[in-house]
């Protein structure tokens, strides 16, 4: 009598393998979706660090006159004229105005409801007075929604002390 030997897969075997790739490949898609949303999220979060780090690096560089920035918010139209006097404080009023166009330029673009907001609050020791200043920026957008993703409001705040020359 002689044995025969089976080789090759049977159709249970082949389903299963099947079964198995499918599964596999779905994860996969899901996870690739995922990563193109934190991409984004990404993305959305570095251009609005940069946007309040731009703010920052012009106050420290008008140092002297870190208390004219006080109570910006890019929400209004005319803000700047409305809080910095052109006349006593034009470096103040022209980094206001050009922080405005970044906001609402090419490098903003995307970020909805993008709203940038400086304070500044005196700090320190009274004695003896080292006259700091506390200065936060603050710039908030609503991200978009998408795929499996809620929009949402988010922030970025920078806070730093700004000492006089």
């Amino acid at each position: 009598m002689r044995v025969r030997s089976e080789t090759g897969f049977t159709l249970i075997e082949a389903m299963m393998a099947s079964v198995i790739l499918a599964v596999g490949l779905l994860a996969l898609s899901f996870m690739q979706a995922t990563t193109l949303s934190r991409n984004v999220d990404s993305s959305e979060l570095s251009r609005a660090t940069s946007l309040a780090a731009e703010m920052v690096e012009r106050i420290q560089f008008n140092r002297s006159r870190v208390l004219s920035y006080n109570g910006i918010n890019t929400a209004g139209a005319g803000n700047c004229a409305a809080i910095i006097n052109a006349i006593n404080d034009p470096m103040a009023s022209g980094d206001c105005k050009q922080w405005v166009a970044l906001l609402n330029g090419p490098y903003g673009a995307g970020l909805s409801a993008l709203v940038g907001t400086v304070s500044v609050s005196p700090t320190g020791p009274i004695n003896p007075p080292l006259n700091q200043s506390l200065v936060k920026v603050q710039v908030t957008w609503t991200t978009l929604a998408g795929v499996n993703k809620l929009q949402r409001t988010r922030n970025v705040v920078i806070n730093t002390t700004i000492d006089p020359e």
